[in-house]
């Protein structure tokens, strides 16, 4: 089970730091990713962290602003985003893969609600 938290309402140029708290895996295992999506927008994939491979990125418009990181004892993975802009608006989920990074959301197998980001003046 997957459940996303640290979302909300935050101004243009500011930063927030979302978790993602696992149960059932490990990841060792499993890779982790970040989604969003945008009203009236296809879901886009944000970061994934793969236990092989490491970090794979997959926009370029998040790359040196979105980082993605661990906390083993706590279960769980973050998404820190810094330099937040008003196209950043979106809900975030986290999802998990066995193994690798799927190229599409629709490879992920288990996946958190979401939480709101609303980056806004």
């Amino acid at each position: 089970q997957l459940a996303e938290s640290g979302g909300g309402l935050v101004q243009p140029g500011g930063s927030l730091r979302l978790s993602c708290e696992y149960s059932g895996l490990t990841l060792d295992y499993y890779a982790i990713g970040w989604f969003r999506q945008a009203p009236g927008k296809e879901r886009e994939g944000v970061v994934c962290l793969s236990p092989t491979l490491g970090t794979i990125p997959y926009a370029d418009s998040m790359k040196g602003r979105f980082t993605i990181s661990t906390d083993n004892a706590k279960n769980a993975v973050y998404l820190q985003m810094n330099s937040l802009k008003p196209d950043d608006t979106g809900v975030y989920h986290c999802a998990a893969a066995a193994y690798v990074c799927p190229e599409s959301p629709s490879g992920f197998e288990d996946w958190g609600q979401g939480t709101q980001v609303t980056v806004s003046s």
